[in-house]
C-alpha cells in the first residue's frame, strides 16, 4: 500500500523568530510556542506544580511565571525595574496606614464604646501608644533597618507613623492580646489576686521581661500572655453574658481562653515551646476550676501529667541523663537557678492541680512513687533569687508531712503538704474500694483496715499539730494597723487536714451510734472548716480572694451537716434541726457569695441542693432555707436582709448564733460525761459544741471497744 504523501513544508508552523520565545523557555531551552499570555510549555509546568501540595509556609504562584521581551516602541513594564517597585510599594504602603488611620478616627467618633466593651460582641483588641514607651527608640529605629533597607520605610519610621497599631505590628505585637496598657492592667491583676496559677510564674523577671520588645527572645510567650487574660478576667470581666440556663460567659475570657488552647494544639504538633505553653495551661486549668467546669478540669489535669512526665520534671532537680535518647525527653538541663525553680513550681503545681481535681473519686495520673523532684523553695527566697541550696525535703524523705525546716517552710510550701495529704486520702478510698466486693458501710470499724489508723492519725491529729508556732497559731487571717489581710495559702492549710478527715470518715458515719469514732471526726471538722468561715465573715476581707479549692471544703462540710440535720428530723427533734439548718444555709451563703465572681460556687450550691432534697421534702420547717442564719455584730455583711430593721431602729431580724444544750458533746448526741477533756476552746461560731481533739490512740482505746 502506498504511504500517504506528508504534509507540505509550507502548512507546518514556521519556526520562531530570535527573541521570540517567553523567558522562561528561552533561559531553560525549551520548545515555546510564543502563546499570550503564558505559553504553552509554562502552563503545564505550572499546572505539575499546583497539582502537588506546597510545603508549610511556602505557596505556590498563583500563575505560571512566564514573561516576554519588550516590544519595540512600548515601555518597559513596571516589574522589570526594582527600584520604581520599591517606590511604588511605598507608595502604597503609606497610602494604606492614612486611610486605616481615617477610618479607625471616624469609627472611634461614631461610636464611644471601646473595643471588648460590655454591650458588644467580641473584637480584637487595639493597640496603644503605651507600646512605644515600653520600648526605647533606638531599639524601634534599629529593628525597622534590620527589616528593610529601603530608604523611604526609614523615613517613614523617623518622623512616626499616622497609627500606633501599626507601629505595634511593625514590632511585631500579636494584635490577638489586648494592647499594652490593657495588658499591664490584667497582668498586675492577675499577680495581685490569682490564689493559685500565679505561683508558676517568676514576678520581677516577669514583669521585666514586659519591657523588652515584642519579637526578643525573652519576651513572654503569648499563650501565657493569653492565660492571664483569661484568669484576670475574674477579677475585671468584660463581655459577660447571662445564658438561658442563668450560667455566665465572659466572652473576652472565652476569646483568650481559645488563643491558649490553639498554642496548645500547636505545640503538641510541633513540639517547640512545650514548657511555656505548659505553663499556660496550668494557668488555664486553674481558671477552668474556678469556673467549675469539671469536665475540662478532669481533661486538662490528664494532660498536664501526661506532659510533664516525658519532659522529665518527675526527677530530681527536674532533668536526668537516664534514658534520654528516648523520645520526649525534651528539656534540656536547668539554665540557672530561675529555670530550676520554675521548673519545681510546675511542676508541683501540675500535681497539686491534679490531687484537688480528683474530688471525683478518681485515681490520680501519677502516683506518689513516681514523685521524685524535690519540695520547692519559699516564695521569698525564689522570687530574691537568693542562691539557696535545694530543698532537702521530697515525698519519699520519712516524717515530710510531720517535719517542717524553718529554712524551707512558708505557706505555700505547707499548702502543697497539705494537698498532697488529701490526696493520700482520696487514694486511699478509690484503691480500697476497687476491688472490695461492697461499699464501704457505716457498721463496719475501718480502724480495722489495713492503713486506715496510721492515715487517721496523720491527717487528723498528727499534719496540723506539727506546724510551726508561728503557722500553727495563725489562720492566715491579721488585722493590723494597716488593715486586715488574708494569707490564702495558710487559710486553706488549716482547713484542708478537716476536708480530708470528711473524706475519709464520711462512709462510715453512724448517728445511731454515740460512741462512732467517724461520726465525732466528721462533725467536728465540719465545725473547724465552719468556724474558719465565721473568722474570716468577721472581717471586711473578700471571700472570692480565696483559693478555689475552698469551695470544696465548704461543700464537704455542708453534707455532714445535712446528713445530721437528716438524724435530727428522724428523731424529731427540732430544735437542734434548727440549729443545724442554720449553719448548713450559712455555707450555701459562702458558696453563693463566691459564686458572685467565680462560678465553682454557684455551680456547687446546686450540687449540695440536690443533696438537700430529702431533708427539704421531710423538715417540718416552713422555709427551711432561709432560717437559723447566725449574725454576729463583727460580721461585716449581713445575710439575707428580707424585712430586717436598720441598725438605727435598734431592732434586728437576724437569727442569733445557735447553741446546742450544754449537755451534748461534739457530735450533739450523747451526754458529755465521757471523762474527755477537750484542751482547745470553741471558737465562735461553732455553736458551743467542743471540738474533739482526741488522738487516735485515745479514740481506740474508748470508743472502739464499743464495736
Amino acid at each position: 500500500m502506498p504511504k500517504q504523501p506528508s504534509a507540505p513544508q509550507s502548512s507546518a508552523r514556521s519556526a520562531l523568530r530570535r527573541n521570540q520565545a517567553c523567558r522562561s523557555c528561552r533561559r531553560k531551552k525549551l520548545k515555546c510556542d510564543a502563546a499570550r499570555p503564558h505559553c504553552g510549555t509554562c502552563v503545564k509546568q505550572h499546572q505539575a506544580l499546583i497539582s502537588v501540595p506546597a510545603p508549610v509556609g511556602y505557596a505556590h504562584p498563583p500563575e505560571p511565571q512566564c514573561s516576554y521581551d519588550p516590544v519595540d516602541g512600548l515601555t518597559l513594564a513596571p516589574d522589570t525595574d526594582p527600584v520604581e517597585k520599591i517606590r511604588q510599594l511605598e507608595l502604597q504602603i503609606a497610602q494604606l496606614k492614612s486611610k486605616l488611620h481615617d477610618k479607625q478616627s471616624n469609627s472611634r467618633s461614631s461610636s464611644p464604646n471601646r473595643p471588648g466593651s460590655a454591650d458588644g460582641g467580641i473584637s480584637l483588641p487595639h493597640a496603644s501608644l503605651a507600646m512605644m514607651n515600653l520600648i526605647a527608640p533606638e531599639a524601634s529605629e534599629a529593628r525597622f533597618r534590620s527589616e528593610s533597607d529601603s530608604p523611604d520605610l526609614r523615613t517613614i519610621a523617623s518622623q512616626g507613623s499616622p497609627d500606633p497599631l501599626m507601629d505595634l505590628l511593625f514590632l511585631g505585637w500579636n494584635p490577638d492580646l489586648p494592647d499594652p496598657n490593657t495588658l499591664n492592667h490584667y497582668i498586675d491583676v492577675f499577680f495581685k489576686c490569682d490564689p493559685a496559677g500565679s505561683r508558676v510564674l517568676h514576678r520581677p523577671s516577669f514583669l521585666a521581661s514586659m519591657h523588652l520588645p515584642p519579637r526578643d527572645p525573652g519576651f513572654p510567650h503569648s499563650a501565657i500572655l493569653h492565660a492571664i487574660c483569661t484568669a484576670a478576667s475574674r477579677w475585671s470581666p468584660q463581655n459577660v453574658v447571662t445564658l438561658p440556663d442563668g450560667t455566665r460567659r465572659d466572652q473576652f475570657a472565652e476569646f483568650h481562653a481559645s488563643k491558649t488552647r490553639h498554642y496548645m494544639d500547636k505545640t503538641m504538633a510541633s513540639g517547640e515551646d512545650i514548657f511555656p505553653v505548659m505553663q499556660a495551661c496550668i494557668l488555664l486549668s486553674w481558671y477552668f476550676y474556678q469556673e467549675g467546669r469539671w469536665v475540662e478540669v478532669w481533661i486538662f489535669a490528664g494532660f498536664l501529667t501526661r506532659v510533664a512526665v516525658p519532659l522529665r520534671l518527675n526527677y530530681p532537680g527536674t532533668f536526668t541523663t537516664h534514658g534520654n535518647n528516648s523520645p520526649g525527653a525534651y528539656l534540656a538541663p536547668p539554665r540557672d537557678f530561675r529555670d530550676l525553680e520554675s521548673r519545681r513550681r510546675t511542676w508541683w503545681m501540675t500535681i497539686v492541680f491534679d490531687r484537688i481535681a480528683s474530688v471525683g473519686g478518681w485515681i490520680h495520673a501519677v502516683d506518689e512513687r513516681d514523685l521524685g523532684t524535690e519540695l520547692p523553695l519559699r516564695n521569698n527566697d525564689f522570687e530574691s533569687e537568693i542562691a539557696v541550696p535545694s530543698n532537702p525535703q521530697d515525698l519519699a524523705t520519712p516524717n515530710v508531712f510531720i517535719r517542717h525546716p524553718p529554712q524551707y517552710t512558708d505557706s505555700f510550701l505547707l499548702l502543697i503538704k497539705a494537698v498532697m495529704l488529701f490526696g493520700r486520702v482520696t487514694d486511699y478510698n478509690v484503691r480500697g474500694n476497687l476491688r472490695a466486693p461492697t461499699a464501704p458501710s457505716k457498721n463496719q470499724n475501718p480502724f480495722h483496715l489495713d492503713g486506715f489508723k496510721e492515715l487517721d492519725k496523720l491527717v487528723c491529729n498528727d499534719f496540723l499539730e506539727s506546724l510551726p508556732q508561728i503557722y500553727k497559731n495563725n489562720s492566715g487571717i491579721t488585722d493590723g494597723h494597716a488593715g486586715c489581710a488574708v494569707d490564702t495559702d495558710l487559710y486553706m492549710v488549716h482547713i484542708i487536714p478537716h476536708a480530708a478527715t470528711i473524706t475519709l470518715h464520711n462512709p462510715y458515719l453512724d448517728f445511731t451510734d454515740p460512741q462512732c469514732a467517724s461520726t465525732s471526726r466528721c462533725v467536728n471538722s465540719a465545725r473547724s472548716i465552719l468556724g474558719a468561715y465565721y473568722m474570716l465573715a468577721g472581717t471586711s476581707l473578700d471571700i472570692t480572694r480565696l483559693h478555689p479549692f475552698v469551695v470544696i471544703c465548704w461543700y464537704l462540710a455542708a453534707v455532714v451537716q445535712v446528713q445530721l440535720c437528716k438524724y435530727f428530723i428522724e428523731i424529731g427533734d427540732s430544735e437542734r434541726e434548727s440549729t443545724v439548718w442554720g449553719e448548713i444555709n450559712v455555707l450555701r451563703f459562702a458558696m453563693l457569695a463566691y459564686g458572685h465572681r467565680s462560678p465553682i460556687g454557684t455551680r456547687q450550691e446546686s450540687l449540695l441542693q440536690g443533696v438537700m432534697r430529702e431533708i427539704i421534702r421531710t423538715t417540718a420547717q416552713k422555709e427551711p432555707l432561709q432560717v437559723g442564719v447566725p449574725l454576729y455584730p463583727f460580721s461585716s455583711t449581713t445575710l439575707w436582709r428580707r424585712g430586717q430593721s436598720s441598725p438605727e431602729e435598734g431592732t434586728s431580724s437576724g437569727v442569733p448564733l445557735p447553741v446546742s444544750p450544754a449537755e451534748f458533746d461534739g457530735a450533739g448526741l450523747s451526754p458529755s460525761d465521757t471523762g474527755r477533756s477537750h484542751g482547745r476552746p470553741t471558737s465562735s461560731g461553732t455553736g458551743g459544741w467542743p471540738m474533739d481533739t482526741t488522738s487516735p490512740q485515745q479514740m481506740e482505746g474508748e470508743v472502739l471497744h464499743g464495736y
